[in-house]
Order: C-alpha cells, then sequence, then structure tokens
C-alpha cells in the first residue's frame, strides 16, 4: 500500500519590527584609550599598627621584664625628641640614652626605632587617639596601685566637645589660648581639647599651632613623656613638667630640670611671645 508524504509548509516568519539605532563611529580625536584605574591605597588601621607594635615590643620580651621595656623605650624616646631643639637640657638626656641603650645586644637595638615608627605612623594615619596611653593598657602595665587607669579617648572628646566652646572669641581677645592639666596621664584629654579647638579655629582659617599651648604635668615620669611624646609628634605647643601637681606646683621662676619642651614650643612665634612677655614683666617690675 503506498502513501504519499505530505509536502511540508511552510511558516511564515512573523513580522516583527526591530529597529536598530543606528551607531556613529567617534571621530579619531574623541577616541581615548582606556586607562585602568589604580588600586586605592587601603589606609592603615589602628588594629593593625597595634598589633605592629606589640609583635616588636614581644621581641624585647625574652631577656627583659615588660615594664622595663616601655620604660626604656619612651625614655629614650623622649629623650631622642627634645635633644632636637632643646640644649639645655641636651647633655644630661642624651647621658641618659646612653646608658639605657647600652642594656640591649645589637638586635634588640634595632627593634626600637620600629616601635618609634609604628607609633608615629599610628598618629599620622589617625591624630585623634591616645595611641601610647591604649598600647600601656593593652599589655596591663598600669600601676593599680596608684590607680593608674586612663580615661577612654571618646569620654575626653565627649567632655572637650562640651567644655571648648569659646576658641575663637578667646584667641581673638588675647591671641592665644592655654590648656591645663595637672594629672595629664598620656595624654588624652590634652589631645581631645586640642583637637576641638583645632577644629572651631580651622573655621576662621587660623592655625591651632599658633594659637594653643599646653601645660601639663604627672606625678609618674613614664606616663608624663608617654603625653609628651604624643604631644610633640601632634606639633603642640607645649611643656610638661614631671612632679607632684599638689606639693611641686608649676611656678614662674621654677626649677626647668624636671621640664620637657615640645619642638612648637621653641618656633618664631612662641619664643617671640615669652619675650614679648618677659619684657613686659620686666617693665612692670621696674616701674614698681
Amino acid at each position: 500500500m503506498f502513501f504519499r508524504k505530505k509536502k511540508p509548509q511552510k511558516r511564515e516568519r512573523p513580522n516583527i519590527d526591530v529597529q536598530v539605532p543606528k551607531v556613529t563611529p567617534k571621530a579619531k580625536s574623541e577616541t581615548k584609550p582606556f586607562v585602568p584605574p589604580e588600586p586605592k591605597k587601603k589606609p592603615a588601621r589602628k588594629h593593625d599598627v597595634e598589633k605592629n607594635f606589640i609583635e616588636v615590643f614581644r621581641k624585647l620580651s625574652y631577656r627583659h621584664r615588660a615594664y622595663d621595656i616601655w620604660r626604656d623605650f619612651i625614655v629614650m624616646f623622649a629623650c631622642t625628641l627634645s635633644n632636637v631643639t632643646d640644649k639645655f637640657h641636651y647633655e644630661e638626656r642624651e647621658t641618659r640614652y646612653m646608658k639605657i641603650i647600652q642594656k640591649y645586644n645589637k638586635e634588640e637595638r634595632m627593634l626600637f626605632p620600629e616601635l618609634l615608627a609604628q607609633t608615629i605612623a599610628a598618629l599620622d594615619d589617625n591624630p585623634e587617639q591616645d595611641f601610647l596611653g591604649d598600647i600601656y593598657t593593652k599589655l596591663d602595665l598600669q600601676d593599680e596601685g596608684r590607680q593608674q587607669f586612663f580615661t577612654p579617648y571618646c569620654v575626653c572628646q565627649a567632655m572637650a566637645d562640651i567644655t571648648m566652646n569659646n576658641v575663637v572669641e578667646l584667641v581673638e581677645k588675647q591671641g592665644y589660648i592655654t590648656i591645663c592639666d595637672p594629672c595629664c596621664g598620656a595624654g588624652a584629654t590634652l589631645i581631645a581639647a586640642i583637637h576641638s579647638a583645632k577644629k572651631q579655629l580651622k573655621k576662621t582659617n587660623l592655625n591651632f599651632q599658633n594659637h594653643v599651648l599646653v601645660a601639663a604635668q604627672d606625678i609618674d615620669e613614664i606616663v608624663a613623656l608617654m603625653c609628651y611624646i604624643q604631644l610633640s609628634l601632634l606639633g603642640v605647643a607645649a611643656y610638661i613638667k614631671v612632679g607632684n601637681s599638689l606639693s611641686e606646683p608649676m611656678a614662674e621662676g621654677d626649677s626647668l630640670e624636671n621640664y620637657w619642651f615640645t619642638f612648637m614650643y621653641f618656633s618664631e612665634i612662641w619664643t617671640t611671645r615669652r619675650l614679648l612677655k618677659s619684657m613686659d614683666a620686666l617693665m612692670r617690675n621696674g616701674g614698681d
């Protein structure tokens, strides 16, 4: 039986009108080569810097006690900063530095510049912090016998924002302000107050370095020098006295034996102010 195959039916293509936009090629002068974007540099994180600092610090602790290492690091760092500008104390502090460094072997001596570099990097990355105070606490080195507990920086910042509310007015009236702390510790309260003043002065295009002076004191030499180091690195005009603020407060005519002066304190503008103040006092005393 024969079956004839049916011819396949042709299907008509649906009439879909698609409009394709015309692309006009750009002129050669408009064509720019593709330049891949540069990878963004990741900012240094406080946690990373602290971790690196503590790792280097631990390498020194195989032969030395942790507190002794910290004390030696702080004193040598402070002497190094002081001897750049303070020639009055140079010989004494240079001798002290050399005596301390002799306790460490060649490999150990190379670790102290690393601790210094980590401290500078931390404050350069974030000036609004108490870096040395935080590390000191993390290493559990505070003197509990003296009730030595550092105020968290966030609390210091809140206190500064509440109290530092008329900086511009005072500066316009008397030329500068003095921030005092008779129990400065590592300087967290001062650092917060300085930055509060800095933000207010910046709105009127004034440089805080020329209009903010810090006077601080603490009975504990090590924490006082921690404050000195941090204020020096932050470019603050300051002087710090080591001593009991109740029985040995700062006073005119005080012996400078236990005073530490920052770089900015010796700048031209602050030197000129001290000179004018001395001349004014001399004239007033002569008039009496």
